[in-house]
Order: C-alpha cells, then structure tokens, then sequence
C-alpha cells in the first residue's frame, strides 16, 4: 500500500467525543491532535478514569486512513501485551478459590514441566510467580513452529522442548512463553478454554462488551488499522495484522491475543484502581491484588528501558504478577506517575497505567507499528504529560 498523508483527515478538527456531555481535557485533545498533523499516529482514543466515574474521554484521528473513517472512543485495538495483566488476573482468581498459589511449581499443574532442565543441567522447578514476573528463563516457541499452533496445549510441548534460556531467578527477560504457560494452567484448573474463562470471569461481569481474543466481522468493522512511518517519505504506511492472533485457529495467548476499546479496559482499570472491586461485586481479594502489585523482582533490574538510550532505567521498574511496577518516577513517561503506580503497555503502542496513590487509571490507544520502545512513545508522553497537567488544575 503506498504511503498517505494526512493532511486531508484532520476531521472534525480531529477530535471526536462520545457525546456532547463526555468530559474531554482540552490538553488532551490539542496533544493528540498536534501528534496527529504530524504523522506520528493515524489517531489515538485517550481515557482517564477515577474510582467511581470517567474523567476524560476523547477521539482524535483517523481509525483508516484509506477509508477516511474516524477514529471514535468504540475503534477497536489489538492491545497485545495488555492481555498479561488479564492473565495475572486470572491466574490470581483460581488462588483466590483455593485451586493454586503463586508459589506453587508449573509442574503440579503441567506435568510435562517436571523434566524441564536449566542450562546447567538442574531440575528447573519453575514456580507459576516465576513464569509471571519474566524470571523463569523458560524457551520460547520458535516462530513458524508456533504459527501451527492450534491450542495452549500445542504450544506448551514447544516450550518443553526448546532449550532454557538462563538459571530461574537469575535475571529478568521478557518471555512470552512464560505467560502463556500461566494461562495453560487457567485452562488445566478450570476446566475451560482460557478465552472462555476470563469472558465468563472477567470481561462478562464487568460489561466489558468489545474484548475479545477473536473478533467477530462486526467488530472487525470498527477496528483501528495499524501504521508505520516510511522512513524515506515520512509517510505513515498501513501494516498487516499480526498473524500470531485474532483467528479462531489460533490460541487464545495470554501474552498478546487479546483486542479491546478504550471504555472496556477501563472498566478493567477501575476494577484494579477499586481494590479487586466493581459495582459491588469483588473480583479479586485484597491478598490477590497485593500480589499482583507487590515487586516481585528483588533488585533484579527489569522493564523497557534498561540501556543506556532510555537512560539505564532499570532499578526504577520491578515486577508484578504480569504487571509492571514503577518503584521509583523518572524524567519522561514516568515523571507525572506515582511510586507504585502499575500496568502495561503493547507493542503497537497501547499503554494502561494505574497509579493508586492519586486514585486515577490513564488508558491510550493507537496502532502504532515499528515503535523503537513502546512504553517511551511520544503519544504516551504527550497524553500523560496532558493529562497530568488538567488533573492538577
């Protein structure tokens, strides 16, 4: 597809509101649309949300560019590793009834995990923290052999397979596998597909309507084309969907599979941001949500910007179950965050962070494809910084 300018599709100023009475942080929407003129994203959708009601939503942009359609706060995202926290979640749930703790080995759940060795030739003896804090050092699942992958269950003998990567405990590294063993023992324990677990468990009860591993036609309608920049022109160019997710031939991944609008992962988010409560009905225990927030990490130095380009920022983020921990702010995308605050961000650029200390959730969405680092982009500083400066007026 050849590249497009945007020029033409600032519509409506570029901004789009729900209705007419949805708050809106006017400098919210003047940074999303400034980052729009300047091709850096197609469109975004921002959320900021308290305790117990919205305090900002807004659209700006296109949601396709070739078909001049906007981007609305119901655009549809792939949201990718965002999922890992769902994970965390539920794996917390089945603690929560009795059926596993965090503590025990993968392999009272996963048999086949009980032969598993590390590099040096020991028993591996993973534990279901360490396959969810990225400190198993468990092998992924080489590319085309994964691409065949029909269920979890097809995945967890290529993880077995594939040789470990370090001593557990030892570091921190990003592992997919590891959390998508986590959610292969949701499926042992509760007896149903992942994807049918967290829609009865999670998503249903929280009325989280559009969050789906696999996407009907209807919603595929409303769902955001991802870009990437043309280095050459500058232009932003449409990339293909991601073929490891969105088929109903494909796992439900607890890593990345998942797709969502910004209003159902804020309902997620103020689950979170309540307690493990909602409207009343609780979710999740006050152990589970201290679990699942607490550092688990030690002084291992862990997160996206450990080198020296995002300014050796490791001691600063440790690791929950699935989540990232901010232990200590920085300069940038952590300034305006408080100690404590917690989330994740996806590889296309979707970001949800909730900080407990100032009772708030900030939730961004684009399709932004080729990020050098997701979790530092420029459309999540502009909206936080944005954001930011309204809630302290």
């Amino acid at each position: 597809m050849p590249p497009i300018r945007l020029a033409a599709l600032l519509v409506g100023a570029a901004t789009l509101t729900a209705t007419a009475q949805t708050p809106a942080f006017p400098g919210v929407t003047a940074a999303m649309r400034e980052l729009v003129a300047r091709q850096e994203v197609a469109g975004a959708v921002t959320m900021v949300v308290a305790r117990d009601r919205v305090l900002h939503v807004d659209a700006a942009g296109a949601a396709d560019l070739a078909s001049k359609r906007p981007m609305t706060p119901d655009t549809l995202f792939w949201i990718a590793s965002m999922t890992k926290p769902v994970t965390g979640v539920a794996i917390l749930m089945l603690q929560d009834e009795g059926k596993l703790t965090i503590s025990d080995p993968v392999a009272k759940h996963l048999p086949g995990f009980a032969g598993l060795k590390t590099p040096s030739g020991k028993p591996a003896n993973l534990t279901i923290a360490q396959i969810l804090t990225h400190t198993s050092g468990l092998g992924e699942a080489p590319g085309p052999a994964a691409l065949q992958a029909r269920t979890l269950a097809d995945l967890e003998a290529l993880w077995l397979a594939a040789p470990m990567q370090y001593e557990p405990g030892e570091r921190w590294k990003y592992t997919q596998s590891g959390i998508n063993a986590a959610s292969r023992i949701v499926e042992v324990i509760s007896g149903m597909t992942f994807d049918a677990f967290v829609q009865q468990r999670i998503f249903d009860p929280l009325g989280m309507k559009d969050t789906t591993f696999y996407p009907t036609e209807a919603q595929r309608s409303r769902l955001a084309t991802a870009y990437a920049t043309n280095t050459a022109t500058g232009a932003l160019e449409a990339v293909p969907p991601r073929p490891e997710y969105g088929s109903r031939t494909r796992p439900p991944q607890g890593n990345g599979g998942l797709y969502s609008t910004a209003p159902d992962y804020a309902r997620f988010c103020q689950m979170l941001l309540n307690g493990g409560t909602l409207d009343g009905r609780r979710y999740l225990s006050a152990a589970a949500m201290a679990a699942l927030t607490t550092p688990l990490t030690g002084d291992l130095p862990t997160g996206f910007f450990q080198t020296a380009e995002w300014g050796n920022r490791g001691a600063h983020y440790s690791w929950g179950l699935g989540t990232s921990i901010l232990r200590t702010p920085h300069d940038g995308v952590a300034s305006m965050l408080s100690p404590g605050t917690y989330g994740h961000g996806g590889a296309w650029g979707t970001q949800a962070w909730i900080d407990p200390e100032k009772g708030v959730a900030y939730i961004l969405m684009i399709q932004r494809a080729g990020l050098p680092n997701s979790d530092g982009s420029p459309a999540r500083l502009a909206f936080q910084q944005a954001a930011a400066a309204a809630l302290a007026k």
